[in-house]
């Protein structure tokens, strides 16, 4: 009889207890697969309810024998289209000029066999470099949004 009523005192909070978890719509859209495995480059929008972030994920090249896998965010497209803005600065720019943000820097280096190469360096140390050849692919793709 003390276990039946201890039961009908505790029944009421368990009925007004919430959920410890919401369940959220989020979608990740690939904008563009710029660079395949083993060094992957993508560049994707992820839209959480009603707030989008785009993202350019890569794999950290300082770690040649274990993957890495890195992203650079950026918070609206307005952030985005800087970046945008930067590359397209330093597409006519020459060797070692260099594109400095607030959570990243970019900097030309013109190799003689491979062409003009960009090096990205994130504020925690993340390198990936990249070709002009997907720096265009970059550009077209965001200019396009």
């Amino acid at each position: 009889m003390k276990k039946l009523i201890f039961l009908f005192l505790f029944i009421p909070f368990l009925s007004k207890a919430k959920a410890q978890f919401t369940i959220t719509n989020t979608s990740t859209i690939s904008l563009a697969e710029l660079r395949p495995d083993p060094w992957p480059l993508e560049l994707q929008r992820v839209v959480k309810e009603s707030d989008t972030i785009y993202l350019l994920s890569f794999r950290d090249q300082q770690y040649t024998t274990e993957v890495n896998m890195s992203t650079l965010k950026f918070g609206n497209l307005q952030q985005l289209k800087y970046f945008q803005k930067g590359l397209a600065a330093l597409k006519s720019g020459s060797n070692g000029d260099e594109a400095k943000f607030k959570e990243y820097s970019v900097k030309r280096a013109d190799v003689k066999k491979e062409g003009i190469c960009y090096i990205l360096t994130g504020s925690l140390g993340e390198i990936i470099n990249f070709h002009q050849t997907e720096a265009d692919k970059m550009i077209m793709t965001i200019r396009s949004l």
